[in-house]
């Protein structure tokens, strides 16, 4: 394990392999696979990096994971403020449900890594939930009610090169967290801003501002599952 500090001894950068245990990458496995036939579905033919094709690892026959990207969240901005696509179909519940145990693990690291932004995200799913409330948006509150952790968007990403890149639409000042699982062999996480690579091995977990750290990650041998956990404002302004 390892923390990155900044020249004013603030700490940047949170490294824990070995955070989650097998069971718990299991669940995030068992959750993913809930989600196959929309992960498929986001890959692209052009268009941007993080859906294009030319990204992702072409399945094969012996393949047990489905390549794509998808976005989950309560409130999810580009649809209006509603609860994204991905979670109004009729599994919705059975998806939230899944993903509840990791959210949570993700809550109670953040609570110890940012408390600042813990804190402040209870509010804002606070104002969140009366929001719902008041527009009459039945969907919201039901998805809230289940919804496990402080981040409002959770990105899941199967067999996909990362480019490196800085993510604009984040809070410069919150972290995000990232986790790895799978069957596969040496996955890097690189931070060329700050001249750092890390070994992405299943179970690892990193936390950083992805707004002012540029990063990435290879492509893998093997399957390979990252989840990303957000905070955007655009999520909560209405």
């Amino acid at each position: 394990p390892a923390t990155i500090i900044n020249a004013s001894g603030a700490i940047i950068a949170w490294y824990l392999p070995d955070a989650l245990t097998d069971a718990t990458q299991k669940e995030v496995w068992a959750a993913t696979d809930l989600l196959a036939p929309m992960l498929e579905k986001r890959i692209k033919l052009d268009g941007i990096w993080c859906t294009n094709q030319e990204w992702f690892t072409p399945r094969s026959g012996n393949d047990v994971l489905t390549p794509g990207c998808i976005n989950l969240s309560p409130a999810w901005f580009q649809q209006g403020h509603e609860v994204s696509a991905s979670l109004k179909g009729p599994s919705s519940e059975d998806i939230l449900k899944a993903i509840a145990r990791p959210a949570a693990i993700a809550t109670a690291a953040l609570r110890v890594m940012h408390p600042q932004q813990y804190w402040t995200g209870l509010q804002a799913f606070a104002s969140l939930r009366d929001k719902a409330g008041s527009k009459e948006l039945p969907k919201m509150s039901e998805t809230l009610q289940y919804w496990a952790t402080m981040f409002n968007i959770l990105i899941i990403i199967c067999n996909r090169e990362t480019l490196n890149h800085r993510d604009h639409s984040l809070i410069p000042k919150c972290f995000n967290i990232l986790t790895s699982v799978g069957n596969y062999l040496n996955a890097r996480m690189s931070m060329p801003s700050l001249q750092l690579e890390f070994r992405y091995d299943p179970g690892c977990m990193i936390a950083f501002s992805g707004r002012i750290v540029r990063h990435g990650v290879l492509a893998v041998e093997g399957d390979r599952i990252g989840w990303a956990w957000y905070m955007r404002d655009a999520v909560h302004i209405y």
